[in-house]
């Protein structure tokens, strides 16, 4: 029924609708290289089981860094999944990228099973998994946000 008058007229009601009849399947085209070619091996990716955590050992260092641009999160990222604390000092950043900064810092020692910690408004403290600070606790990201729009 591929006439538009003919649908036209069954949509009016002044015609009836003839059977739509399947057109009977072709048999496939086999050629000689459908037949012959296999299926390709199946490589499954693989992720590692447990996240490599630093060795637990005596604390040698505490890095320092006073970012400038949101770009100094790498250098946090990197000294923090070494497995180094880290002290973050927002004061020379402008109160939209510290905010940004402080997001990537609570997702990173999220993911990494660390802490963060507000020591001032505008000092914050990134603590590795095996390192164990004594003080008022830890931070969530919604605290963040209020102390910087403090100072």
């Amino acid at each position: 029924m591929s006439n538009p008058l003919k649908k036209t007229m069954v949509y009016l009601g002044l015609a009836d609708e003839e059977p739509y009849d399947e057109p009977e399947a072709q048999p496939a085209r086999s050629t000689r290289h459908e037949t012959e070619a296999k299926p390709a091996p199946i490589t499954p990716l693989r992720r590692p089981a447990v996240v490599r955590q630093p060795a637990a050992g005596p604390l040698s260092e505490i890095l320092t860094v006073h970012p400038k641009q949101y770009r100094d999160a790498q250098t946090i990222a990197e000294s923090f999944r070494e497995g180094v604390p880290v002290i973050i000092n927002l004061s020379q950043m402008s109160d939209a990228d510290a905010r940004r900064l402080i997001d990537f810092a609570s997702g990173l020692s999220l993911g990494l099973y660390g802490r963060i910690e507000r020591v001032t408004s505008k000092v914050f403290l990134l603590s590795p998994e095996n390192i164990a600070v004594s003080g008022e606790g830890s931070i969530a990201q919604g605290d963040a946000e209020p102390a910087l729009a403090q100072s």
